[in-house]
């Protein structure tokens, strides 16, 4: 398996310049699958933190860059949806939230917010000796009980504590729920599920959404988060880092 990333076809939810040169790093093996974006992108044509993978690799060698709670050693270790990153040294805190266009973006919260994330079940599975197994959206597990299982469904979404990694909140998929869109042609947007249709056979199931200033959309259910308000307000500067992005066409050196 090659090791190269053409910028041209990385997927759309980098936030990445595509032809200010042919090449980019390549996201190693992690969370969120091939929708994973570096951290060296992050560091390095987001935020500015750093201006090569050699700055990189050593601001990270110092522990000072953590991923949920957990601090990272690797370049290239996958950032996706809903991921905290935090930079003690610097007081800065982000939560990675889809942005218009479906591109990923930083918003700044604070520091009591970055203590815990946000994961969407995709998937429940009974396990030996009668337990469940939750999957979350990004190829995390969690393992609970039988009598708690029941509590649980894919769709729903729950919050996870960054030190315990414990259930600390659960938003169920409902109508009437907040939800934000992650994909599609309304990624970024947020709303309030209005309806929600069953398509039978394998079709994929309809949501429509209503927003507060009396638009709305319809997407499918793949494509919707349940959120609460504290994950579109994280309590600091709510202007996103994605926009301060200057990519200045570096390679992956």
């Amino acid at each position: 398996m090659t090791r190269h990333q053409k910028r041209l076809s990385v997927p759309k939810s980098w936030p990445v310049e595509r032809k200010t040169a042919t090449w980019t790093v390549k996201a190693g093996a992690g969370p969120h699958g091939e929708a994973g974006v570096p951290l060296l992108i992050v560091l390095r044509d987001v935020l500015g933190y750093a201006d090569s993978r050699k700055e990189a690799n050593y601001a990270l060698n110092q522990d000072s860059v953590l991923v949920n709670g957990d601090a990272v050693s690797d370049v290239e270790r996958p950032i996706g949806m809903f991921d905290i990153l935090a930079f003690a040294e610097r007081e800065e805190f982000y939560r990675v939230f889809p942005d218009e266009g479906g591109r990923l973006a930083l918003t700044p919260i604070d520091a009591d917010a970055a203590d815990s994330r946000l994961g969407k079940i995709v998937r429940k599975t009974q396990v030996t000796g009668g337990a469940f197994q939750l999957t979350l959206h990004d190829g995390a597990t969690l393992r609970v009980d039988e009598a708690e299982a029941g509590t649980y469904s894919p769709g729903e979404s729950l919050v996870i504590d960054n030190e315990t990694k414990e259930i600390v909140a659960h938003f169920v998929y409902e109508e009437g729920a907040l939800v934000t869109a992650v994909a599609g042609s309304h990624a970024g947007e947020i709303g309030e599920i209005d309806t929600i249709t069953v398509t039978p056979g394998s079709g994929d199931n309809a949501v429509t959404v209503t927003q507060d200033d009396g638009d709305g959309f319809e997407t499918i259910e793949e494509y919707v988060v349940v959120i609460d308000e504290n994950f579109t307000d994280g309590g600091a500067d709510d202007e996103s880092a994605a926009s301060r992005t200057e990519s200045d066409g570096g390679d992956d050196e």
